[in-house]
């Protein structure tokens, strides 16, 4: 990749993209990454060999790409404080905040392309899947590029209607937690049951991990998948029965809503 990448933010998703971009091949003399706090710059150069910088005004200055990986209650302010650069070498905006709209970027720039994303939490393992969004500015070579530097840390997709980041949000963004409770729950159930905390653990998380696995790989829907799991008048119908009955579907599909809901209010609340 022949593109100078500013990286805005060296957190942990800053960190996961540098580290999977160049797994990737990609120059570290191609990345510059600016952040305020001196040991995350220091490990970054340490372990990376990007070039790093405390002020974000020298980072962004050469690049082709900047990639905004702040907090959202700082991206304003962190992007305007950066639009007399933007506005000299119009680079490809890609921010990772979440809730904050392309439109709310893209005036705080000074008018930029900009793509917005949304990746989630195991990305920092390098399999996560990252939803994107882009707005009229962006061209193909751009949508091309960004899909390039996110797919460094997993799957990656496009959505044409922004509102639909919200649904994004709801499902990939907060969805590992979700998995994660029903772990927990899997785990706090077989340790009720008499297993040990070790055994009831090792049987949710790697239930989980082929589970998971099998539905990425299989070309059967879930609900096939589900159907071959499930024996008529066996241990696994007892179980789903008493979930339906306790109306799971319908409740998980209003945390879900919720989930998405909080995203659409998120994004009035930091981009006025």
């Amino acid at each position: 990749m022949n593109q100078r990448i500013a990286f805005i933010g060296g957190g942990n998703m800053g960190r996961s993209l540098i580290g999977g971009l160049i797994a990737k091949g990609t120059d570290p003399a191609q990345l510059v990454v600016a952040d305020p706090h001196a040991p995350t710059l220091q490990s970054l150069q340490t372990q990376y060999k990007v070039q790093t910088v405390g002020n974000n005004a020298d980072a962004v200055r050469d690049a082709n790409v900047v990639l905004l990986a702040v907090k959202p209650q700082e991206l304003r302010n962190v992007v305007s404080s950066m639009q007399e650069q933007l506005q000299r070498n119009r680079p490809l905006l890609i921010s990772v905040a979440a809730g904050i709209l392309a439109a709310d970027i893209e005036r705080w720039a000074g008018g930029v392309p900009v793509v917005r994303c949304m990746p989630n939490r195991p990305a920092l393992q390098g399999c996560g899947v990252t939803a994107l969004y882009a707005n009229e500015q962006v061209s193909a070579e751009s949508r091309a590029l960004a899909e390039q530097i996110l797919g460094a840390v997993g799957a990656t997709l496009w959505v044409e209607r922004e509102t639909d980041m919200d649904t994004v949000t709801a499902i990939s963004g907060s969805g590992p937690a979700y998995f994660f409770l029903l772990i927990e729950m899997l785990e706090a159930a077989g340790q009720s049951l008499g297993l040990s905390a070790e055994v009831a653990r090792k049987l949710a998380v790697e239930t989980a991990y082929g589970s998971g696995f099998m539905a990425r790989e299989s070309s059967d829907s879930p609900a096939t998948l589900r159907q071959q799991v499930t024996s008529k008048g066996g241990t696994t119908e007892a179980a789903l029965k008493h979930l339906e009955a306790s109306n799971v579907r319908a409740i998980f599909s209003q945390a879900v809503a919720a989930a998405a809901q909080r995203s659409a209010q998120l994004a009035k609340e930091l981009g006025s």
